[in-house]
């Protein structure tokens, strides 16, 4: 776990967003054809960001780099949700280093 990345990737606040949005795919995206199972597809994402397809798809580099989130590809599409156990660890170091 690098606690640097994810501290990058949580500064800023779309990226905060994006992680809440994938907290509760349910709710966000229901309208996605494909299952919610095999995450939130890129586009969709684009889309609630409002924000160029270039910088949503940095947003997303950043926090799967930082390992928040991970995708799966699907033909042309790129689906996309939180790695829960990443994120749990990191709040246990946060709760025990500080």
């Amino acid at each position: 776990m690098d606690i640097d990345a994810i501290h990058k990737a949580l500064a800023n606040p779309m990226r905060r967003q994006i992680l809440a949005w994938l907290k509760q795919p349910e709710q966000y995206f229901s309208d996605q054809e494909h299952g919610l199972n095999l995450g939130v597809c890129a586009g969709l994402i684009d889309r609630r960001c409002g924000l160029s397809q270039s910088t949503v798809s940095a947003h997303l580099a950043t926090l799967q780099k930082a390992g928040l989130i991970s995708s799966k590809r699907v033909g042309q599409w790129a689906f996309f949700s939180r790695n829960e156990e990443t994120i749990q660890a990191f709040i246990d170091h946060m709760n025990q280093g500080l």
